[in-house]
């Protein structure tokens, strides 16, 4: 692993500026761990403050994450996944989920935050079966992250990958072009790939995601919450597996899971197939 100070192939900085808030960090401290900073913390107290529930939410978007890959593990037959925007290792990351399941699933983690890149040790832990790597890569260069060698060591594109884009095409707004993102990542894996995305949304409550929009592009964030109907559209090209784009604690749930109020969450959440 590179060190934490100094340059990667990426040409993204690896220095972790704790002066201002990161959102990796933000949702690292929602969701009780430990590697985040006063600029986080006053920036996701903020939020709490619009939305009380934002942790029991955050809390709801990871377990998600883990139905989706049990999902794509067990019944899709998938065993590589594409996972952007990783984030802060906490418990049930993606390769911890699938390789639980099979063992000789394959990982590849993306994540831009120098504090990410810090803990990639963790998020390589691979079972000896499968295989794990971790890129320093931004999404807003797709390409990029193709080209990265260590992808292609890891993954194998000609056979169907998932690509798992959980609670990150919030930062991209409309110009910063996200239909097109996904387009050229679905375009670099196979028919029967996979892509998973949950997205935070103001359709159930259009003022207090209205005040945390505000609070996150005073702290230079950009948040960019979609209706039902526009996250719909950034799977466009694939087959939206039943239920299709659901309010994200009614996805699929754990059996034996009490029914949820699917308003208890603010994101919708979906899988799709790429035909």
């Amino acid at each position: 692993m590179p060190d934490s100070q100094s340059p990667t192939a990426s040409g993204l900085p690896t220095r972790i500026d704790t002066s201002v808030a990161h959102e990796a960090r933000v949702y690292d401290y929602w969701l009780g761990g430990r590697d985040n900073y006063p600029a986080d913390r006053a920036l996701a107290d903020t939020i709490a403050a619009h939305i009380p529930a934002i942790r029991t939410m955050a809390r709801a978007n990871r377990a998600f994450l883990g139905r989706a890959v049990d999902y794509l593990t067990r019944e899709a037959g998938i065993t590589q996944f594409l996972d952007i925007g990783t984030g802060i290792p906490t418990a049930g990351n993606t390769h911890e989920v699938a390789q639980r399941l099979n063992p000789a699933a394959r990982v590849v983690y993306v994540d831009n935050d120098p504090i990410v890149l810090a803990h990639a040790r963790a998020l390589m832990s691979s079972n000896p079966q499968g295989k794990t790597a971790f890129i320093h890569a931004d999404l807003h260069d797709p390409h990029g992250i193709l080209r990265e060698e260590s992808l292609g060591a890891t993954l194998d594109l000609t056979q169907p990958v998932a690509i798992m884009l959980v609670a990150i095409m919030m930062y991209f707004r409309d110009e910063d072009n996200p239909h097109g993102i996904i387009e050229n990542l679905l375009d670099a894996v196979p028919s029967g790939s996979y892509l998973v995305i949950s997205h935070p949304t103001a359709d159930f409550d259009e003022r207090a995601m209205s005040r945390v929009v505000d609070s996150a592009e005073h702290a230079g964030i950009t948040f960019y919450p979609r209706t039902h109907a526009e996250t719909e559209t950034l799977f466009a090209g694939t087959e939206l597996v039943e239920p299709g784009v659901v309010p994200v604690v009614t996805w699929h749930p754990a059996p034996g899971d009490p029914p949820a109020d699917p308003e208890s969450a603010w994101y919708w959440a979906g899988i799709g197939r790429k035909p």
